[in-house]
C-alpha cells in the first residue's frame, strides 16, 4: 500500500473560527441546508460526534456518489485544526483504502484566514495517484467551502 499526498491553500475573508465552527462543528446541519441540491443529510452513526465517531455523509440524486463514511480522528476548537479520515463510499472505488485529511484554519492579518488543507490518499495495491485524478474532488470541497464562506458573509451573526 502506498501514499499519496497533496496540499492545498486557501484565503478567506471569514475569520478561522467562524469558518471552522460552520464546516467542521455545525456542518451536519448546515451543510444539507446551503448544498441540499447534493448534500441530503449528515448523520453520525457511530460515537458522539468527537474524535473515534463515524460520519456519514447521504447524498442527493444528482451527486455521483449515494454516499461515503468519515472517521473523526481528531478534533482540536482551539487551534482551529480537524482531522478526519475516509474510510468508505463513492470516492474510494476499488483503487483506494482511505483518504486522510488534516484541515486547519489560520488567521490572516486582515481578519480573514488561510484554510491548509492535506490529504493522503492509501492506494490499493500498485496503484498510483496523479494530481488531475484528484481535480474534481478537490474543486467540490472548495465550491462548498465558497457557498458556506458566501453564506457566512451574508449572515454575520450565523456561527460567531
Amino acid at each position: 500500500m502506498g501514499v499519496t499526498t497533496f496540499s492545498h491553500d486557501y484565503s478567506s475573508p471569514v475569520a478561522p473560527s467562524r469558518l471552522y465552527k460552520a464546516l467542521i462543528t455545525d456542518s451536519r446541519t448546515l451543510l444539507p441546508k446551503l448544498l441540499p441540491q447534493f448534500i441530503k443529510e449528515v448523520n453520525v452513526i457511530q460515537g458522539d460526534g468527537g474524535a473515534g465517531s463515524i460520519e456519514q455523509v447521504n447524498f442527493a440524486e444528482a451527486a455521483p456518489f449515494k454516499y461515503l463514511k468519515h472517521r473523526i480522528d481528531e478534533v482540536d476548537s482551539n487551534n482551529f485544526m480537524c482531522k478526519y479520515t475516509m474510510i468508505e463510499g463513492g470516492p474510494l472505488g476499488d483503487k483506494l483504502e482511505s483518504i486522510a485529511y488534516e484541515v486547519k484554519f489560520e488567521a490572516s492579518s486582515d481578519g480573514g484566514c488561510l484554510c491548509k488543507m492535506t490529504s493522503k490518499y492509501n492506494v490499493i495495491g500498485e496503484f498510483e495517484v496523479k494530481e488531475e485524478e484528484i481535480k474534481e474532488g478537490r474543486e467540490s470541497s472548495l465550491g462548498i467551502c465558497r457557498v458556506v464562506e458566501a453564506y457566512l458573509l451574508e449572515n454575520p451573526q450565523a456561527c460567531a
